[in-house]
């Protein structure tokens, strides 16, 4: 007669089995799977899925013709009703998210079944930029974090177990935002502040050639006040001149170990530059050159608090072994009255060695910041014709509203866009009336990821209408102190609304065709070879689009702000759409915490 078997051997048994399946789906992602990762149909190993970031699905059994059946397969619930950015990678059957506040999940992509979850416990209360977070990278059987406290976490793929945990820069080096910067009588005294100055990360690391790649944000001085009304936008942004901030950089860190490599600090010494009148593309700036020459000697170091933040994944031409990246506002942001000169690498496309970390070119969109035009979309490779010859090339969606594209190897600008905004007083300095701008430090194209469908010839940026004006106040004279001014950026309470843009590449980007969405776009878009371009906004509407026409072709509401890049993927023959519906905070949409994964319903 048999023996039943012990509940101890059941157990271990089944442990075996659980150790089995979940090392079976974990495979490690090494530099061929990285490399390939755009030849890859069925996962998204990156960040922007390949290298060259250009978003763009091949997967097309989601088409024109079959959109209309997409519906919800599964939903993960993160459990935190936060801004919610996060863009999931897909390996192995297996997705990984980031939740706000940096915690890491990984989930059956079939199912949503959540395998593991790490929960980050923050070494620092003060966040500079919220909770979001843009997403974990990949590699050499590790899953990486950079967090909202400035750290960097290397976690183990199968188990989510901490491998290592590394500070990437000290807390409370900077001023602390207080309103107490403000004029007494000052209205803006009874907002509240979102955010503080320190530094935190907010992008997806990079993984590349044994390197785990990222750069932090928060570095640019200015006093983020919230809306008086619920459900708007940011109320404010303050700028007092003086010695706020600090350098903001991109560094790498030794994939195994998380030594740092190199370092590459976005302002430093000599960032006064030439003085320039004018933006390299020849618009004038309204600049007091001999008045800035002239407090050199007073500010020379303001170098070493001039900010610079990262706010997005860098890009890699891994024939070149390029990396190329945009860097943010200088310090203190748009009082500029402390920080004389061009504030070289502020505002910036930058092209890096990846190997050292060594300057290979930079093109300064605005030199002299005044007006928070933060080089923010990530940059996409691809290739352009000029004079009948092939050109590797460069594409940056700006919050000037116009798209750059470069050319890669030395950093030329061959041409930029027609403009998917409205544009108005782009380069206007701030009036004691206040002086309308548009766009303002929302953009344009603000983080959101921009797609290229390769085969078209066409980019589609997602953009933001939000007009804001910008007017002066001041502190009053204490004794023998001067008064000291200060810059106020604010909405203009009129009506916003954002734009999808399919962008002509083959024509200098002239507009093929033009989506006006209800909402502001902030989010990021996805093309697909099925003809579709995917994109969300703020009230919860997840959308299809032809991608020749524009036309919309389906819509799904996820009953919080899609605010977040879609990806796909494919599983078992069946093709899936996954985006995270969790709103933004400073944008004043809705928050949730869910990823919706769509597939096409049976016939």
């Amino acid at each position: 007669m048999l023996k039943p078997p012990k509940l101890s051997r059941i157990l271990s048994a089944l442990a075996m089995l659980a150790c089995a399946t979940t090392a079976s789906v974990s495979a490690e992602v090494d530099d061929r799977r990285l490399t390939t990762a755009g030849e890859n149909r069925g996962e998204w190993l990156l960040y922007g899925r390949d290298y060259g970031q250009q978003r763009f699905s091949p997967l097309d059994q989601v088409n024109a013709g079959t959109v209309k059946r997409l519906v919800p397969k599964w939903i993960y619930q993160t459990g935190s009703a936060a801004t919610f950015q996060t863009s999931p990678l897909i390996a192995d059957g297996v997705m990984y998210l980031t939740a706000p506040f940096s915690h890491v999940v990984a989930v059956d992509a079939k199912t949503g079944r959540e395998i593991w979850r790490y929960e980050h416990k923050r070494q620092a209360e003060k966040i500079c930029c919220g909770p979001a977070n843009r997403g974990a990278a990949l590699g050499y059987g590790k899953v990486y974090i950079a967090t909202v406290d400035a750290r960097l976490v290397a976690l183990d793929q199968k188990t989510g177990k901490p491998v290592w945990d590394i500070g990437l820069a000290e807390q409370g080096a900077s001023a602390t935002e207080d309103k107490g910067v403000l004029a007494a009588g000052d209205p803006l005294h009874d907002r509240n502040i979102t955010g503080s100055t320190g530094a935190g990360a907010v992008i997806a690391p990079l993984v590349y050639d044994g390197k785990v790649i990222v750069g932090i944000t928060g570095v640019g001085y200015g006093l983020h006040l919230d809306s008086p009304r619920p459900g708007a936008p940011l109320g404010a942004v303050v700028g007092v001149s003086g010695r706020y901030g600090r350098p903001g950089f991109l560094a790498a860190y030794d994939a195994d170990t998380g030594k740092q490599i190199w370092k590459f600090e976005t302002t430093q010494k000599g960032w006064e530059g030439e003085f320039v009148s004018a933006t390299p593309d020849g618009m004038p700036l309204p600049r007091d050159i001999p008045a800035e020459k002239a407090s050199m000697s007073k500010f020379g170091d303001a170098w070493r608090y001039g900010g610079g933040s990262i706010w997005h994944t860098p890009t890699v031409d891994t024939g070149t072994g390029h990396l190329y990246f945009g860097v943010g506002n200088p310090s203190p942001q748009a009082a500029d009255g402390t920080r004389p000169g061009d504030n070289l690498y502020t505002v910036a496309l930058v092209a890096l060695e990846a190997k050292t970390g060594k300057l290979v070119w930079h093109y300064q969109q605005v030199p002299h910041d005044l007006w928070g035009y933060d080089v923010a979309s990530p940059p996409t490779l691809l290739d352009v014709e000029v004079d009948g010859k092939a050109v590797p090339a460069l594409g940056q969606a700006s919050k000037l509203g116009w798209y750059y594209v470069h050319d890669r190897r030395d950093g030329k600008l061959l041409f930029k866009s027609e403009a998917f905004v409205p544009q108005d007083n782009l380069f206007a300095r701030p009036t004691p009336e206040g002086v309308r701008v548009t766009p303002g430090p929302a953009g344009g194209s603000n983080w959101s990821p921009a797609s290229l469908d390769a085969g078209r010839g066409l980019v589609y940026v997602a953009g933001m209408h939000i007009p804001m004006i910008y007017r002066t106040d001041a502190l009053p004279a204490d004794g023998d102190k001067p008064p000291v001014p200060y810059f106020i950026i604010e909405p203009s309470h009129e009506e916003n609304w954002g734009t999808l843009t399919a962008l002509d590449l083959r024509n200098k980007g002239r507009i093929a065709w033009q989506h006006k969405t209800d909402q502001p776009l902030v989010g990021g878009v996805l093309a697909t070879a099925g003809g579709l371009v995917f994109t969300g906004e703020g009230g919860g509407d997840f959308s299809a689009f032809d991608a020749k026409t524009g036309a919309k072709l389906w819509s799904f509401n996820c009953g919080a702000g899609v605010n977040a890049p879609p990806v796909s993927y494919e599983l078992d023959g069946e093709q899936y759409i996954a985006v995270a519906a969790g709103g933004s905070q400073i944008w004043g949409f809705r928050q949730g915490g869910a990823v919706v994964v769509f597939g096409l319903a049976k016939e």
